[in-house]
Parts: structure tokens; sequence; C-alpha cells
């Protein structure tokens, strides 16, 4: 019986994180504002629970442009109110490890913060300006902002900022803003209160800048996150291609990659990289046909700093836009070209396991053959290469779009 009643003093951190971006004042009462982590675990465990309260709410609103922090933790009742000898979740603790210093518990001394947005102004260089139709506000005005740490008062607004990564990025962790290779990226939306002009944080990129022999970098996109009230709205491949163009105009720079990018992030720099290289003369659609050639590669890396991994994939998704696959003849060139393309790795399989009969006994080879069964392998590789062409389908639909 106490187990049952212990149960009912768990709370699913997930929905008991209440987030917000706040405009207006009323903003803090409406529900409607509200968004919810799809992570918790790196504050609250692989089961992201914490134990000891009923109706746990544990409130994170922040200013939307500067980021100031209320942080309040609610509840309607306490297991120690119930129980002797059974300790709750210090949630407070868990949650000021990840929040920095300068946050408020006051609802007052936060309208005050909120009050001071009108000073705020996006930090660093003005890259990009784009405009987005919202279907209950009209057109909305965006921009995209690039940042260093030497810019007055960012460290201290993007120790805010990345606070939300934990809550958004599965394996999220804080990077070390000390080292002078990192580049920041932001998005801001421009909005009009009592007659001023404000600025509300959207979204942001991190991108790390490696040394390449003899004096190349290689910049690597290391975090990209659009914060959840302005996901599908079209910002990431804005911010993306607004990169993009930013290193293409460096001569420095050698090419430009992602650290263990996730698939949404590789279907996203397929769409803005075909964009990019669909206006490249060795991307013609009469030279799709011939093959992958040096060429397109060469382009690709001199003009847009792309490399030939993924100017090769950009080629594909082209190609198959100029195929009319309803040809028999042409969808077997296209589908041969791709396949030859994916079944690199199982080619070293066989190259592998010619090495393996030169030192394996009868029955280890045997055993190890059964394993590496090649029917098995033409099936995988049939349902990678169909994956892969409803993913490009998918780029073909959003470049048909912008037509």
């Amino acid at each position: 019986m106490a187990q049952k009643k212990l149960a009912e003093y768990k709370c699913d951190t997930n929905e008991a994180i209440a987030l917000k971006l706040v405009r207006f004042p009323e903003d803090i009462d409406d529900d409607s504002t509200t968004f919810h982590p799809e992570y918790s675990h790196q504050t609250f465990g692989d089961d992201e629970v914490a134990f000891g309260y009923k109706g746990l709410q544990i409130q994170l609103f922040y200013t939307a442009g500067n980021l100031n922090t209320l942080f309040k933790v609610k509840y309607s009742s306490k297991v120690t109110e119930a129980f002797d000898c059974v300790e709750p979740d210090d949630v407070e603790v868990k949650i000021r490890e990840i929040i920095p210093a300068g946050f408020t518990s006051n609802s007052d001394d936060f309208l005050t913060f909120l009050e001071k947005e009108a000073k705020f102004k996006p930090f660093g260089t003005l890259l990009h300006t784009y405009k987005v139709q919202n279907e209950e506000e009209g057109e909305l005005t965006y921009q995209i902002h690039k940042a260093d740490i030497t810019c007055a008062g960012f460290q201290k607004y993007h120790e805010r900022l990345q606070t939300f990564l934990m809550w958004f990025i599965e394996t999220a962790s804080f990077i070390d803003t000390d080292d002078d290779h990192w580049d920041f990226f932001l998005v801001f939306e421009k909005y009009n209160k009592d007659g001023e002009t404000l600025y509300a944080t959207v979204g942001y990129m991190t991108v790390y800048n490696y040394y390449v022999y003899p004096d190349k970098t290689r910049p690597r996109v290391s975090q990209m996150l659009i914060l959840p009230p302005f996901q599908g709205e079209g910002h990431g491949p804005q911010l993306l291609e607004a990169v993009h163009r930013f290193y293409c105009s460096l001569p420095k720079v050698q090419d430009i990659t992602a650290e263990d990018p996730s698939e949404n992030y590789v279907k996203m720099r397929d769409f803005v990289l075909a964009k990019l290289c669909q206006g490249l003369p060795s991307f013609a659609e009469e030279k799709l046909h011939l093959g992958f050639s040096v060429d397109m590669y060469k382009e690709a890396q001199e003009k847009l700093k792309i490399n030939k991994k993924h100017a090769r994939r950009v080629y594909e998704i082209l190609r198959l836009r100029a195929t009319d696959m309803s040809d028999e003849e042409k969808a077997r060139d296209y589908r041969l070209e791709v396949k030859k393309r994916l079944f690199g790795p199982y080619r070293k399989n066989q190259r592998e396991l010619a090495k393996l009969k030169r030192c394996l006994s009868a029955e280890e080879l045997v055993s190890h053959m059964a394993q590496v069964d090649t029917k098995t392998q033409h099936e995988e590789l049939e349902k990678s290469f169909q994956t892969l062409v409803d993913d490009y389908r998918r780029v073909i639909e959003r470049l048909a779009a912008l037509a």
C-alpha cells in the first residue's frame, strides 16, 4: 500500500518542466505560450522522473530577447508531508546545475527584466535578413547575425541560451567558450511592442574552426537549435545557408562539415546544398546523366566549400530530379549508379573476407560466412536505396516549392 502511495509522488519531468519565451506580461499566465522539453535525462536520469512531489511544475521562463530567466518550483504536495524518512529529489539543485547565476525567482523582478527588453539588440554582425509569411501576424522579419565571445555581453547571453540544448538535443553538452576557435550564428525575429522595435531569440548554431595543414581551416558545425515555438517555419535552412555563404567568402576555408549530424540535419543539409549547387555549370542537367565528375566535386569545393561526399549526394539528388523514372532504362542506370556507391561498405567486407580466408580454419570460416549472407546483403542494399530515394524526393519537392 505504501509503495502505491509513494508512486503517486513520481512526476514525468518532461511534462513538469514548463518553458516560455516571454514578450508581453500577459504571456506569463497564458498556457498557450508554454512548451516542454523533449529530453530531461541529463538532469533527472534515464527515467526522466522527479520523485517526491504531486503536481510538480518547474517554471523556466525567459525574456524573449536577452533570455533573462525566471525560475520557480511549484507543487501541490510533498512526500515528507505524508511519509517519514522519505526524502524528495532536490529539484532546485538539479536545475541550478544547468542555469547560470543571475536568474530570479521573483515575478516582479522578472517583469523588470521584461521592461528592459527594448534595450536588447542582437549581437555581432548582420549577415542576412529574410521574411516569412505568418497566417496570424502577416509578414515577419528575421535577421541572422554572426557573433563571437568578444562581443560585449555575449558570453552571459550564451550561457542562458545554451541551457535549451539540454532539453532538446539528446546528447547535448556545453562548450568551452574561452576557446576563440568558436563562431556563433544567431537568428532573431524583429517585432513591435508599444511602437518600438524589439528582437526575439529564434535559434542558433555553433561552429568550431579546425586547422587544416598547411594554411586552411575546416569549420565544423557543432550544435544547432531552432527553439520550439519557431520550428517548422524554415529557419533551419535559412540559417545553414547563411552560414555556408559566410564561409564561402573566406579564402582560407577548405570545406564545411558537421559533427555527428542527426538525420534531420542531414536532410536539411541535402536541401540547402542542392539549392546552392543547382545553379553551378558542372551540375547542369545535360551533364548529370554522364555521371559524377571531378568537375562537379572541384566546382562545389571551390565555390561553395562542399566536400566530395556531400557533393556526391547533391549530384544524386539533382540527377534523380532530371531522370524520368518511368523510363525503365534510365531508372536502371540511376539505380545502378547510386547502388554502386552504397555497395562500397559491402565491397570492403568482401576484401576483409579474402584476408580472413588466409588465416581462419575451415570451421571458423564457415561460421563467419554464415554471418555474411549475400542474399541478405542485396536485400539491405535495396532497402538502403529505397530509403535514400524517398529522402531525395522530399528534397526535390522542397526545391520545387522555391520555384
